[in-house]
């Protein structure tokens, strides 16, 4: 009986002795799959589309832009009031580029977007000096608006209000602005600086 016992226990043994073999057979598929795991988590890193938000960073950051205004305006309808955001804004590159835009939607974000776009349409090359000032006085009348921009060489930018951002983003300095008229209107002030600009653009 003792004999049988053993040589039950014996394929037993040998049942066991080869448990590690067959564990070591499963070894693999679990170093598999962590590496599947540490593939999948470097893949992640290196997949995330971070290089393409940098280039749209990149192209974004081409343009400054600076909101001058944003409000919201109503417009009466047969079934009560409708409710939209203008909004204007400068944009420009701080080499000479610079422009005014307007947009209306419903929400703030798509008003942005568009006085962007309206802005990008309206863009002027002004021609600066060496010193990134302007060679003669301008001066220029937009609606309500009237506004005189003057060389100065050594003073810096010197101006308020809309115009003061205008002239910032096209990149002018050396310059002393002064408005004529007693409009506080943002979008109109920078509007007439923007057309005493085009007297010295680039056609």
């Amino acid at each position: 009986m003792a004999d049988e016992n053993t040589n039950e226990i014996k394929p037993t043994e040998g049942a066991a002795a080869g448990a590690p073999v067959a564990a070591g057979a499963h070894a693999p598929k679990a170093g598999f799959a962590g590496r599947g795991n540490r593939d999948r988590r470097g893949g992640g890193r290196g997949g995330r589309p971070g290089g393409g938000r940098r280039g749209g960073d990149d192209r974004r950051s081409e343009f400054a832009q600076k909101l001058i205004g944003i409000r919201r305006v109503a417009r009466v309808m047969a079934g009560g009031r409708r409710f939209n955001f203008s909004a204007a804004l400068v944009l420009g590159d701080k080499k000479g580029r610079v422009g005014v835009g307007l947009g209306k939607a419903a929400d703030t974000a798509q008003a942005i977007e568009k006085a962007t776009r309206a802005a990008k349409r309206a863009m002027i090359q002004v021609n600066l000096t060496k010193t990134r000032s302007i060679p003669h006085n301008i001066e220029a009348k937009f609606c309500a608006s009237r506004v005189e921009i003057r060389p100065s060489a050594g003073r810096g930018l010197v101006a308020g209000s809309s115009v003061r951002t205008v002239l910032e983003l096209a990149g002018v300095s050396d310059v002393t602005a002064k408005l004529l008229s007693r409009s506080k209107n943002p979008v109109n002030n920078a509007r007439a600086a923007i057309e005493a600009l085009k007297k010295v653009s680039m056609k």
